[in-house]
C-alpha cells in the first residue's frame, strides 16, 4: 500500500545524498575494529626452542616470542631457555608447557 508523504522520504533506509551513516561519518566506519590477516607461526602440539625473554605481567608466566608473537610459559623466569609445546593458540598469543629444560 503506497502513501503519498508530499516527496518526504519515511522509510529507515538512507537516502542517497547520506553516506550510509545517520552520524555523518563515512559509510566504511562501522564502530567494529577491523579484522587484520596475522598469520599464526604456531601449532597446537609443536614444539619450539625458545628464550624467555621477560615476565607477564602478572607474574605467573614466562614470555617469549615466535616470528613476533607472543607465547606465555608457565614455571620459567626470564633468560630461562626451554623448549615448549603449544597447548593453546588464542588470538595473538599462545600458551606453552615446558617439555625441556
Amino acid at each position: 500500500m503506497d502513501v503519498e508523504t508530499n516527496g518526504e522520504n519515511t522509510s529507515n533506509t538512507p537516502t542517497e545524498n547520506n553516506s550510509g551513516s545517520e552520524t555523518g561519518n563515512s559509510g566504511s566506519e562501522t564502530g567494529f575494529r577491523k579484522f587484520r590477516s596475522f598469520r599464526i607461526p604456531v601449532k597446537v602440539g609443536e614444539e619450539y626452542d625458545v628464550k624467555i625473554e621477560a615476565m607477564s605481567k602478572r607474574g605467573d608466566a614466562g614470555v617469549a616470542k615466535i616470528e613476533g608473537m607472543v607465547i606465555f610459559v608457565s614455571n620459567t623466569k626470564e633468560g630461562d631457555e626451554v623448549k615448549i609445546k603449544i597447548t593453546r593458540v588464542g588470538m595473538g598469543y599462545a600458551i606453552a608447557d615446558v617439555v625441556q629444560q
